[in-house]
């Protein structure tokens, strides 16, 4: 929800989700690239380059190498070949007993392209609510692969261990990087030839983060690629993507606080950290990611392979617990307490890779972000936890029982799995905050992102955190990222988005958005006004007053912040101040990352790294790149 008052307007907390595809894509996913085009590249001796053995000095090296691997088949013959693919698929699969006329049903079709049965593996999916999962309609040529655990990808090189989460684009899995012995994260896109062109685009966008000053304070807070490759799959051709593997993002941060705002000393952290990397990817990279917002701002991990261990003997000592009360369960007899440890070592953790069922896995499990850097508790197992909890019911020196009943066992099982899950345990409070207390974050989801000199739409922007500039079909550039970063910093500090638009009788979502705006920071530039080719469906000739709604009321962020979430003057001040830097209505005139990231209200953050630049700076040595597109002349 919005922090600003319902007024005369609907109250409502309907969010807008962008549309992800390019300008020139179809959004058909009907429209798949062809299963044959792994194949084709390879006679042609076209596979797709590999990142660790280049090095481009030039983004147009980048263009080039990428393209050429990716994109030289000529469209009729990615239509022939997908055409073949998919009638040696359905001849292949049609179901015994149907005409071929006659497609099987979802269910079945996905059960004969994993030759098992589709119900969803027990022991990732109990506790996941499917209606949060894509949709298994997707799951047809040109959309998802149907992947399973244990499915392995680049000649077995990666092995799929866990799914991760999903989205109109692809799924993520964390994935065993056998080759390097270490747990990647992959990223697994629908077939269908516009997903795979803006893959495409965004392997060409990570190349050149890649490749490009690995000194600057910002890379280090951008998302790595470390790998890219086409597999083959009843689906079509997916391009998969590699990458360092990340925590949860920071909705599911300000969901465990509640929505009653981080501390702030986490929120300068954060803060400075989206500024460096903002300032790389605008100034070094000449990029613009185009969809700043808290799910695509990631948790980093500091020991990455510990959690995955962490969680894995959670999962062997949930099915251990399961196990033994199951048994109780149906003796209806008491059992000794050190049948837990014989139990324990008959129980495998997991069938080997050919008597594994490929079971589709449609449940998506984020791994979990330990906060402190220097908390070993959050690794302490789950059994572990419980049994000492149990402990703690005895009374007195009453010694505990070595005889365990069926209910002890249930209490251990519900109270192990359920106060263990690092989501629902509390984060730190302000007041419980030590020196060393340090959270690091990374930006993700380049899917979106676009060149200063190439924009690839103008439908930009995740509603609540799209500049007044896009609603009005102005000129942006890179400074909309900045608006962005200010809309995302209030949500960090409050849990309520900044702006929350709503649709009523009589105005639309951009009307409300607009009055909004107008409303905390004051008018819009008559610049921007003047450039907006949709300025005169919303304002009337005067360009101050909005045809739809009436009656503003100001209400400052300041006093926002003071009146509504009860901030300390001095904080509410320092604040206002530094939001207010990248909330200014005119794109050109918008402060830039580097100068931000120098602001006084971010002395105190910690050293996250340091770019000699004056506060104040507005992109000058982006040139006109900061707040319109800047075509290159060829």
């Amino acid at each position: 929800m919005s922090f600003l008052p319902s007024k005369e307007r609907i109250d409502s907390n309907e969010t807008t989700k962008m549309n992800r595809n390019k300008e020139n894509a179809s959004s058909d996913p009907a429209n798949p690239t062809t299963s044959k085009l792994s194949l084709a590249l390879k006679e042609a001796g076209q596979e797709l380059p590999d990142p660790h053995e280049h090095h481009f000095e030039h983004e147009e090296e980048i263009l080039k190498e990428v393209t050429q691997k990716l994109t030289n088949l000529k469209d009729e013959d990615l239509t022939k070949a997908n055409h073949q693919a998919t009638t040696t698929f359905v001849n292949e699969h049609v179901v015994e007993g149907e005409n071929i006329k006659e497609p099987a049903s979802l269910k079945q079709l996905l059960q004969a392209q994993l030759g098992e049965d589709i119900s969803n593996d027990s022991d990732t999916d109990s506790d996941v609510d499917p209606a949060n999962e894509e949709d298994l309609e997707d799951y047809v040529p040109g959309g998802y692969h149907p992947a399973y655990l244990g499915e392995t990808y680049k000649d077995g090189r990666y092995v799929l261990v866990r799914k991760l989460g999903w989205g109109h684009f692809s799924t993520v899995w964390l994935a065993k990087d056998i080759q390097e012995n270490r747990h990647v994260a992959m990223k697994v896109v629908r077939s269908a030839k516009s997903y795979r062109e803006t893959a495409i685009d965004e392997i060409k966008l990570l190349s050149k983060i890649n490749h490009t000053d690995p000194q600057h304070p910002g890379h280090r807070h951008l998302i790595k690629l470390l790998d890219y490759f086409d597999h083959q799959g009843p689906n079509g051709t997916h391009i998969c993507m590699v990458f360092e593997v990340l925590g949860e993002n920071l909705l599911s941060l300000i969901r465990r606080y509640k929505h009653k705002g981080l501390p702030i000393k986490f929120v300068k952290q954060i803060a400075k950290q989206i500024l460096l990397a903002s300032d790389f990817l605008h100034r070094q990279c000449g990029i613009i990611h185009t969809d700043i917002k808290p799910e695509n701002i990631l948790l980093e991990i500091e020991d990455v392979e510990k959690l995955v261990k962490y969680l894995e003997d959670s999962q062997r000592e949930r099915k251990l617990l399961r196990r033994v009360s199951s048994k109780l369960k149906a003796s209806g007899v008491e059992a000794s307490s050190s049948s837990l440890d014989e139990e324990k070592r008959q129980i495998p953790f997991r069938k080997s890779r050919h008597s594994r069922r490929q079971t589709l896995v449609t449940g998506s499990q984020p791994l979990p972000s330990p906060l402190r850097s220097k908390s070993s508790s959050f690794f302490v197992s789950p059994l572990q936890s419980s049994i000492s909890t149990f402990a703690g019911r005895t009374a007195g020196n009453v010694p505990i029982r070595s005889e365990t009943s069926q209910q002890d066992l249930q209490f251990l099982l519900d109270k192990s799995f359920k106060d263990s899950d690092p989501y629902s345990a509390e984060p730190p409070r302000e007041d419980e905050l030590e020196d060393d207390d340090l959270i690091t974050v990374k930006i993700a989801d380049l899917g979106n992102a676009c060149w200063v000199h190439r924009h690839f739409t103008d439908d930009i922007q995740t509603r609540q955190y799209r500049a007044p500039e896009v609603i009005l079909g102005a000129n942006w550039g890179c400074s909309s990222d900045i608006w962005s970063v200010g809309c995302l910093l209030f949500e960090l500090l409050t849990g309520d988005y900044l702006f929350d638009p709503t649709e009523g009788p009589t105005f639309s979502k951009n009307d409300d958005h607009l009055a909004q705006i107008i409303e905390l920071v004051g008018p819009i530039s008559h610049r921007v006004l003047e450039e907006g080719f949709n300025t005169k469906r919303y304002f009337h000739s005067d360009m101050k007053t909005l045809r739809q709604i009436k009656n503003l009321k100001p209400w400052p962020l300041e006093s926002v912040l003071m009146e509504k979430y009860k901030f300390s003057e001095t904080d509410s001040r320092e604040i206002s101040d530094f939001l207010g830097c990248m909330l200014i209505t005119d794109p050109k005139f918008r402060m830039d990352a580097a100068g931000l990231s120098n602001h006084f209200w971010l002395n105190d953050c910690g050293s996250f790294g340091y770019i000699d630049r004056e506060p104040g700076t507005r992109g000058e040595d982006v040139g006109a790149g900061w707040y319109r597109e800047v075509r290159k002349h060829h």
